[in-house]
């Protein structure tokens, strides 16, 4: 009996390890590791703005501008008079944008009805690298007969662009 125990126990170590060395041989192990990392850049700004077109004896005065703001200062002399100020937008970052909506209020109440400001098209799209322009326009409206008792007019321009 002793002896049969012995071959038991022996029987049941041999089987233990050969099941332990079969589960080793169709066992892995499998490590999956990874980053991710945002690498686009989103850098749209006002590039430049000058004046390109000035009536005789108008003064354009000095525009400034900042990556988020551009600020003219017209002064026109008479009827008929006009600046052109041209609008340089960047995309110098490295995501195509598009130009969801575009506002351009202006003084419509307490400003001069002799002045009155005309704007091209902003960009519909600019791609990263790129630039695009548009223009605003001063007026002193050639109609007007008599000088205006209100003598200023206020435009409040906005460009809202979003990721295309």
């Amino acid at each position: 009996m002793k002896a049969n125990k012995n071959i038991l126990i022996t029987a049941l170590l041999i089987v233990i390890s050969v099941m332990s060395i079969g589960y080793s041989a169709f066992a892995t192990e499998l490590d999956i590791n990874g980053t991710a990392e945002i690498v686009g850049e989103w850098n749209v700004r006002i590039a430049n703005i000058q004046a390109i077109s000035i009536s005789d004896g108008c003064d354009a005065g000095q525009p400034e501008y900042t990556d988020t703001t551009a600020l003219f200062n017209a002064k026109l002399q008479k009827p008929g008079d006009s600046i052109t100020y041209e609008i340089t937008i960047e995309n110098a970052g490295t995501i195509d944008v598009a130009l969801d909506y575009a506002s351009f209020n202006t003084d419509k109440e307490n400003g001069s009805p002799a002045i009155e400001f005309c704007i091209s098209d902003p960009p519909d799209e600019l791609k990263a690298g790129n630039t695009a322009t548009f223009t605003i326009v001063a007026n002193y409206k050639e109609e007007v007969t008599e000088l205006p008792s209100i003598k200023t007019k206020t435009i409040v321009s906005k460009l809202f662009f979003k990721q295309k």
